[in-house]
């Protein structure tokens, strides 16, 4: 037992902070088995107010966070201050209380003037979750870790009871749930919408059927759900199946919440279903499995969570604990944690009634095959190709080159469409596709959709007015006839060699349909002057590079083709299309970069070292500064 300090004998007192009232009367509890002799008494809420005179006050953060009950505890009468689930103890409501009893715990409020103590009073804190996602830091408020164990290392040392672990794959579509900016965790409504399905609440008890029950009966199984909703029909599912599940959260009344634990503690039910009530600190010691059918992105949630069903019950007979948890089997959201993803393994592998050394052990032999199967990409006297039969393509692989500018397949744009046509036709990005027709307009094929909203792709033939027309009529601006329709297809195949009969009957007959080829004269001639011209405009206003060879485009050393499918594709938005496809690149690729930095500074947190906290130091959290 701790001591008064030698400076002030009369500090004989200890505060207990909690963050909710099971622990308050978990604690106070506790105290009085151990030390009978001592006083001690709860303050939380309207129905506990302690006197403050006691030796052992238990005290929830949010009844002293009114100014009329933290003045009670005279700090000049305490000898320490014990803070459970510490890792909460950096968050700017606790340490408004902290700071009353310790002068270097800063306030929120800038203007708060510290108190003059007469001695030092210890600030003791336990949890097994020592760190934080939001990025404050416990060094604003404790000096050092004097002891940490992670449960891995507690189950070896028998502190904690054996676990038996089973990963169930469903249907999730996690990526779908959007993920709080601040925390990093998946925002619960919107996780809802995924977990909270028919399908998916009918998995999770036809899982506890099968493993849980079919093996070796659990008598008491705690079940972590997402929001109210998602309790109350989950549990539902529960009963539809025979099973007598009931469930507790916020709202539940003080004593019917504290029946419904009791009852569940007596073995008196087998299911007992929960959101956000019993992730931290809940004594249930008789608990032999726990379901979480919440996702989470964080490790210490998850290690609550699974905690919950560890602790030792030799006189309840308990063996070990089943955890059983859902892999999202569709997608791969970035930092979810899961069994497998806590044993270093990934969420592909299939796990069914593990034990941790076993998980761990095959965690290890992966990272060991994965060293063995490192071998030299160059070395290829070991490698035969003699034997190995090369098929014939059976299908038409799309390859767009989006910059207007790359001069792949003479600035083509599209080098697949040489397995589709003979003519020079020009990708200009989009799914859009343009046939020049040697001065006589114009084919045009891009996509859209029908009436059923079935995607299709449209060919029109836009055909240019004459000169001599445009003469007659001196005030109109357009140059070109109204687009003509040629032909609906499903697909580019059927566009493209429909297309190419248009141009031959319709548009460019006789010898001027050779003019049309890709393979024509005049495209191998050099580009003319207007050409050129015409193209060092546009280069000069955009400083576009061929991304195949990183340099600028030569414009002098071009052919009439190239500039022609260059300028093609130019004239019909190409350009526009590649700048704003880049934007959304760059976009994407800042927002990964961003996604990812969180993410690896949001790990780091989890990382736990026994010694100095230090202001700055990213293995638990960030500056002091974000507190």
């Amino acid at each position: 037992m701790l001591q008064p300090p030698k400076q002030n004998p009369d500090a004989k007192r200890a505060l207990i902070i909690v963050n909710s009232t099971e622990l308050a009367r978990q604690s106070a509890e506790q105290v009085n088995r151990m030390f009978p002799d001592l006083s001690v008494e709860i303050d939380q809420g309207t129905k506990y107010k302690a006197t403050g005179l006691a030796d052992v006050t238990v005290a929830t953060y949010q009844s002293l966070l009114r100014d009329v009950r933290l003045a009670k505890f005279d700090p000049r009468r305490l000898k320490c201050i014990i803070v459970d689930e510490a890792h909460h103890a950096a968050a700017p409501s606790y340490r408004k209380i902290l700071a009353h009893f310790d002068p270097n715990v800063r306030h929120p409020d800038v203007d708060f003037e510290s108190p003059n103590l007469p001695h030092l009073i210890p600030i003791v804190g336990f949890s097994a979750t020592f760190s934080r996602h939001d990025g404050l830091a416990l060094s604003s408020v404790f000096q050092r870790i004097v002891y940490h164990r992670d449960f891995l290392e507690m189950i070896k040392e028998q502190w904690l009871c054996n676990v038996r672990f089973t990963s169930v794959k469903a249907d999730l579509h996690l990526s779908d749930v959007t993920i709080n900016g601040r925390s990093g965790e998946f925002n619960p409504t919107s996780l809802a919408h995924v977990i909270n399905t028919e399908a998916v609440n009918r998995l999770v008890v036809s899982s506890w059927l099968d493993k849980a029950c079919s093996a070796a009966s659990r008598r008491s199984t705690l079940v972590f759900c997402v929001n109210l909703d998602h309790l109350r029909e989950l549990t539902d599912t529960f009963r539809q199946a025979g099973i007598d599940a009931r469930y507790v959260y916020a709202g539940t009344p003080a004593k019917e919440r504290k029946v419904l634990i009791d009852a569940f503690k007596a073995v008196e039910y087998p299911v007992l279903l929960n959101v956000g009530i019993l992730t931290e600190g809940a004594d249930i010691p008789n608990i032999d499995c726990v379901i979480v059918a919440k996702p989470t992105r964080s490790r210490n949630v998850f290690a609550q969570m699974i905690g919950r069903g560890m602790r030792l019950s030799p006189q309840t007979g308990k063996q070990d604990c089943h955890i059983i948890d859902f892999v999202d089997s569709t997608s791969r959201v970035p930092g979810i944690i899961s069994t497998p993803t806590l044993f270093g393994l990934s969420p592909d592998e299939i796990i069914e009634d593990e034990a941790p050394e076993d998980l761990e052990e095959r965690a290890a032999r992966l990272f060991e095959d994965s060293d063995a199967e490192e071998v030299d990409e160059d070395d290829t006297s070991t490698r035969s190709f003699d034997s190995v039969a090369i098929p014939d393509p059976t299908s038409v692989t799309y390859i767009d080159y989006d910059n207007p500018f790359d001069l792949v397949q003479d600035g083509s744009g599209a080098p697949h469409v040489v397995n589709i046509s003979r003519f020079g036709w020009v990708g200009c990005g989009g799914d859009i596709y343009v046939l020049e027709c040697m001065g006589k307009g114009y084919i045009k094929i891009e996509p859209d959709v029908d009436n059923d909203g079935e995607r299709m792709l449209y060919a029109h033939y836009v055909q240019p007015i004459p000169e001599w027309e445009l003469s007659k009529s001196p005030f109109r601006k357009a140059r070109f006839r109204r687009p003509r329709r040629v032909l609906t297809a499903r697909t580019l195949d059927e566009a493209i060699r429909g297309c190419d009969k248009y141009a031959t009957s319709k548009v460019a007959r006789g010898n001027l349909a050779f003019g049309l080829y890709r393979t024509a004269k005049w495209r191998k001639q050099p580009a003319s002057e207007s050409q050129k011209t015409a193209l060092s405009k546009w280069l000069n206003k955009s400083q576009t590079q061929d991304e195949t060879t990183g340099k600028a485009v030569d414009v002098g050393s071009l052919t009439k083709g190239q500039a022609a499918n260059l300028m093609t594709r130019l004239k019909h938005g190409a350009k526009g299309r590649y700048d704003k496809k880049v934007k959304q690149k760059l976009s994407l690729e800042l927002k990964q970069a961003r996604t990812e930095e969180k993410e690896r500074l949001r790990s780091a947190r989890e990382h736990i070292t026994v010694g100095p906290l230090r202001t700055g130091d990213h293995s638990l959290q960030y500056q002091v500064s974000r507190a």
